[in-house]
């Protein structure tokens, strides 16, 4: 009976225990949180309440075990399975408590400064210090669980002995690896792009949505995520469209007929931009910007806060525009003439040559050749009247 219940009574005052000093710890950080609004660190916190109470449960077991002499024939594998679950409850914990603290002073930052540009900045850093400290503590875990072992403790020496070989060995096999982790943290802290920022890689327009250690996922306007190494914008050109200020010129261009009302068409776009909310209000301006024989090129310029706004604005602008030409002035769309074109007339005096226009539009040698033949052909039947009228002559030797 006592082989029974003595395993019972430890794991049940355990458990029991735990339960107890969690809720009471769970309290007090509620308490905590309710009093100071400032910050959230005290509410961060209580997301730890699992591993927390893992670890004391964990830590109860180990050290009230060997003296229950719970399963004496066992007594080897359940310490060490108790102590390797209790390094992993235990970097759990400081995983979730690093993550409240810098959690917190994001916050912080954020609430202070205004400057998006600065606040994504911030956080990017933020993101990758936590998935280094996360790193950094997985790797000590996984070092102190197999340090548990002694086989393990016993060929220590030997490992750092051979630390600098293999450490040569893994930086040559994992090269590429190793330059995007570099690259992440020149990303990071060189502020070359920020989570949030509006990006054109490969043509294609988006947002950056996450950056790690060794990817980037860039979210396109269609809801698509393109992943690439970090190494990639260290190493290739790409348009940052939310470097500096977030704030952006739009532009709209139309190809239009020589007879577009240019005027009508900027008191139009003043219009268009005041009744469209996502125009900041800072500038437009509507301008012809070049020509070619059949139309020309008018531009429009209009700002708005951010990339978003600014694509918004020019697709509204760009539907509006012409469906207002179509349906006020349709002569201002671009078309094709067919018509045949009419020459000037040939001053008094001109002779034809090669510069001189006939009546028909020729020129030179083929309008004298058109106006003979047409003086010939009046001229003919004139004639063919007087040899009707008068009689044929007689011939010599005819009377």
């Amino acid at each position: 009976m006592e082989n029974v219940l003595r395993p019972l009574v430890v794991v049940g005052g355990a458990v029991l225990l735990t339960l107890l000093i969690g809720w009471l710890t769970d309290r007090l950080l509620r308490k905590a949180d309710e009093r100071h609004h400032e910050t959230p660190l005290w509410g961060l916190l209580r997301r730890a309440r699992i591993p927390y109470q893992l670890v004391l449960c964990v830590a109860l077991l180990r050290g009230s075990y060997d003296q229950a002499d719970l399963i004496p024939r066992h007594e080897v594998a359940v310490g060490r399975i108790l102590s390797l679950v209790l390094i992993g409850s235990v970097a759990w914990l400081v995983i979730r408590i690093a993550a409240a603290v810098v959690e917190t002073s994001y916050s912080r930052y954020a609430r202070v400064h205004r400057d998006a540009a600065r606040v994504r900045r911030v956080r990017t850093q933020v993101s990758l210090i936590m998935r280094v400290v996360s790193a950094v503590v997985g790797v000590v875990a996984v070092a102190a669980m197999l340090l548990t072992f002694p086989a393990m403790r016993a060929a220590g020496a030997s490992l750092l002995a051979s630390a600098g070989i293999i450490g040569i060995v893994a930086g040559v096999a994992a090269q590429s690896t190793l330059g995007n982790m570099f690259a992440g943290f020149q990303i990071a802290f060189g502020d070359m792009v920020r989570i949030g920022d509006t990006v054109v890689v490969e043509g294609e327009w988006g947002t950056v949505e996450e950056i790690t250690l060794t990817f980037l996922t860039v979210r396109t306007w269609d809801e698509r995520r393109i992943t690439m190494p970090v190494s990639y914008f260290t190493s290739k050109p790409f348009e940052n469209w939310s470097r500096g200020t977030v704030q952006m010129t739009g532009i709209v261009y139309w190809h239009l007929d020589h007879s577009a009302p240019v005027e009508a068409m900027r008191e139009k776009l003043r219009d268009i931009l005041r009744a469209c909310p996502a125009w900041d209000g800072r500038a437009h301006n509507l301008t012809v910007t070049d020509s070619t024989p059949s139309t020309i090129q008018v531009r429009a310029l209009m700002t708005a806060k951010d990339a978003d706004d600014v694509w918004t604005v020019r697709v509204e602008v760009r539907e509006r525009m012409i469906r207002w030409l179509a349906e006020e002035h349709p002569y201002a769309l671009p078309r094709v003439n067919t018509a045949e074109a009419f020459l000037p007339p040939p001053r008094p005096g001109d002779r034809p040559d090669a510069t001189t226009a006939g009546p028909n539009g020729l020129r030179g040698e083929a309008a004298a050749r058109s106006h003979s033949r047409s003086n010939g052909a009046a001229a003919r039947p004139a004639n063919r009247d007087r040899t009707y009228d008068s009689p044929p002559h007689a011939g010599p030797g005819r009377n």
